[in-house]
């Protein structure tokens, strides 16, 4: 592989115009195609072929519910009052009218007659169906108008409040918090190269694979089903390990330069050796992601891909596109030499200075930030493993009490009026209000469906935790009937999910004595099941993450010790992740200076997504860095010197690497997406943690203490394992044709 990627970047170098012009010519090709073809994404919650899907797809079949979007509009009486006292009803009344005349709107239901007013009288709730399809958006135009219909109301001291899904606030891909990431993340390139023109390479190359991620992304959602979160998810990874690719070649370019290397010999040298590993570490990152899609969740599918695709696209522009931005930038590239020293007053202080002008240039070394860490890991290598691993795991133990549920109007920002409207239904008529559940009977037989029916009622009655139950319905045409139930605590509340669990118990005695279909169902209840669903796809999900992590490492190193010390580093990371998630978002720490919405169970798909990238990511510093080690290792056959001269090679793109990850992690955080949130505040600390705290520590301790035996591997497993050369290790430049004498000289020559 490292052949063929020499090939092409000496391509790209000598070639660089016609490269360019491909790569603009393509990119403007998809973009043009992505928004020629482009499809909505999907925000569907869903499994198909879960209990609770199957019933409620069973239930609009006998049941059907117009295809229209539909809203809610609470009002809320000043405390003492009740929106029943007569200059309150009025103004309500004339809201309700004038609401039902403006276009778009088909019906408005009288909270009076629809039984939808509070106990105390002081909150009622109007539902709004507007002629808009489901999958459409409802113009911004008609959302005003409603809202504008309830002057009257708000003047006579009505509290107003608009919810539901039309009103729910939309969260761009990318916002101004995204853009601030990116500029951190320039400084930070800036610092390690010093050089604008180096930091810009990578933003630009991620900036464009971006682009032509979300162009394809668009075009494919007209065909297939993409979650509403894939963008986000998807421009989040691409950006993050679009500009750390491209920084792991473009260090290895300028390192080479400074040697002396021509600039197209080290493009084509780069693009082979730094290029493999960015092969490799790109190929775990989208193999982790595309598992994702075990699970059986179409929107984790979706997500997964997205993702992966993102990083694969990543990966292709930092092979392709950086060596030919490389060859157009030329010897600009090259680092800047120390100018040369100037004569100072002092004999003695010039005397010294050119002592260490020796000194440094016989040892060939500066002992850098990195150098200095490791060393001082080296002199008490125990104390720094112990000390480690206790930090790491009291910042893993909080992750044992995370909980897990999809996210809903109640996970928005309190400034959001779909949340507003959520909460004050909550408190008015209890928060199961809000996550109702449904139980279907169905049967051919209309006599069997109005008995068994009326047996679950009964039933239902006498379920703990089940605050109402509603009358029998049943449908035209007889043959299935439901019933409405209100639990006593909220959708996303553990409490929920164990009554839908003890309501299938109780509902099987009586499906099997009745012959009927009966089954749990609603939107909680689906809900619940992809909960379910996630939860228990996340410990396989482990075994299998684990399994490849060790594989791939035990190829890559040729060791045993290595892979096992990789592994377990990951997985203390990982703890760390959902330990600190744990603190911030369920219990509130620095909720609110990082602007949490909401304190209470997170996104089930959260966790296996953090694991997946957070694996990838941790093999990627764990090959960095550890390669680096390895090579010097095989050199020198000293294993502590090994260790130094790989931090020094390593650590500082490694430690540059890790703050551009954490900064645009970070930006993402602040874009107020309850479903984003949590996993970027997830990956920026697990990263911080698995790149300074495990890697950057743990390991040089490990090795110190293992010598040489943490590069043994087994005779017989170093037959049975494929050779994999992560780094281009063994690539050698094919040495150029001897050029031929024209024919004047060789006839000199012979004279």
């Amino acid at each position: 592989m490292a052949t063929l990627l020499y090939r092409l970047g000496a391509l790209a170098a000598r070639r660089w115009p016609r490269m360019l012009i491909g790569w603009l010519l393509a990119l403007g090709a998809l973009v043009g195609l992505g928004f020629s073809f482009a499809g909505s994404f999907t925000d569907s919650g869903s499994i198909p072929g879960s209990p609770a899907q199957t019933a409620l797809t069973r239930m609009e079949r006998h049941f059907p519910e117009p295809d229209v979007q539909s809203a809610q509009i609470v009002f809320q009486a000043p405390a003492g009052r009740k929106v029943t006292d007569a200059d309150l009803r009025g103004p309500l009344e004339a809201t309700l009218e004038a609401t039902g005349r403006v276009p778009g709107v088909s019906e408005v239901s009288d909270p009076a007659g629809s039984g939808t007013v509070s106990e105390d009288g002081r909150t009622a709730v109007a539902r709004v169906t507007f002629t808009t399809k489901e999958k459409d958006d409802v113009p911004e135009g008609t959302l005003a108008a409603v809202k504008a219909a309830g002057e009257e109301a708000r003047q006579a001291g009505l509290r107003t409040i608009h919810g539901g899904e039309p009103y729910e606030v939309s969260h761009p891909p990318v916002g101004p918090s995204e853009l601030i990431g990116l500029g951190v993340a320039l400084v930070i390139l800036v610092i390690t190269f010093g050089s604008l023109l180096a930091a810009g390479l990578p933003l630009i190359t991620a900036v464009l694979g971006i682009v032509g991620t979300m162009a394809a992304m668009m075009g494919l959602a007209t065909v297939f089903g993409v979650s509403d979160n894939a963008p986000t998810l998807a421009i989040m990874l691409g950006l993050a390990v679009g500009i750390d690719y491209a920084l792991f070649i473009v260090s290895r370019h300028r390192a080479q330069l400074g040697a002396g290397m021509p600039v197209r010999e080290s493009i084509a040298t780069a693009t082979a050796t730094a290029g493999s590993a960015v092969i490799f570490a790109g190929a775990t990152v989208v193999i982790a992601l595309s598992g994702l899609a075990v699970a059986g969740v179409p929107m984790l599918t979706s997500m997964g891909l997205a993702s992966a695709g993102a990083v694969a696209v990543a990966v292709v522009t930092a092979v392709t596109l950086l060596p030919a931005l490389m060859g157009m930038a030329g010897h600009r590239l090259a680092p800047k030499a120390p100018e040369p020293g100037t004569r100072r007053r002092g004999f003695l202080l010039v005397i010294g200075r050119r002592r260490a002008l020796r000194k440094a240039a016989h040892s060939g070394r500066t002992a850098t930030m990195g150098v200095r860490w490791t060393e001082g890991v080296l002199r008490h290598p125990v104390r720094h493993l112990i000390l480690g691993t206790v930090a790491l795991i009291a910042l893993a133990l909080p992750g044992m009490q995370l909980k897990l549920a999809l996210t809903d109007e109640g996970s928005a920002a309190t400034s959001n009026s779909s949340r507003q409207a959520y909460d004050v239904i909550s408190d008015a008529f209890g928060p199961g209000v809000n996550g109702p559940l449904v139980v279907l009977v169905a049967n051919d037989d209309p006599a069997a469906v109005a008995s068994t029916a009326t047996d679950v009622e009964k039933e239902l009655r006498g379920v703990r935790g089940v605050v109402d139950v509603s009358d029998v319905d049943t449908a035209e045409d007889e043959k299935a009937a439901r019933i409405r139930i209100i639990p006593a605590t909220g959708p996303r509340s553990e409490e929920t999910s164990d009554l839908v669990s003890r309501l299938r118990t109780r509902m099987q005695p009586l499906a099997q004595s009745s012959g009927s279909y009966v089954a749990v169902t609603g939107m909680t209840a689906v809900s619940i099941d992809v909960s379910d669903k996630l939860s228990g796809a996340l410990l396989p999900f482990v075994i299998v993450v684990v399994g490849l992590s060790l594989l791939l490492l035990m190829i890559a190193f040729r060791s045993v010790a290595i892979p096992v010390k990789a592994t377990l580093g990951f997985l203390l990371s990982v703890g760390a992740a959902f330990g600190a998630t744990v603190a911030v978002f369920q219990w509130g720490w620095l909720a609110g200076p990082l602007g949490v919405p909401s304190e209470g169970p997170v996104a089930s798909f959260v966790p296996i997504i953090v694991m997946s990238v957070l694996f990838g990511l941790a093999m990627d510093y764990e090959v960095f860095l550890v390669s680096a080690m390895r090579e010097d290792y095989n050199r020198r056959r000293e294993a502590r010197t090994a260790i130094v001269n790989g931090a020094r090679n390593a650590a500082r793109v490694v430690t540059s690497a890790a703050l551009i990850m954490i900064s645009v992690f970070v930006s993402f955080l602040f874009s107020h997406d309850p479903d984003i949130m949590p996993i970027a505040f997830a990956l920026a600390f697990g990263v911080m943690v698995d790149a300074f705290l495990v890697r950057m520590t743990l390991v040089p301790a490990i090795l110190a203490l293992l010598g040489d035996r943490a590069w043994w591997l087994p005779r017989r497993l170093d037959r049975v394992l494929p050779h994999l050369d992560v780094e281009g290790e063994s690539f050698h430049a094919p040495e150029p044709a001897a050029p031929h004498a024209p024919a004047k000289e060789t006839a000199r020559a012979g004279v």
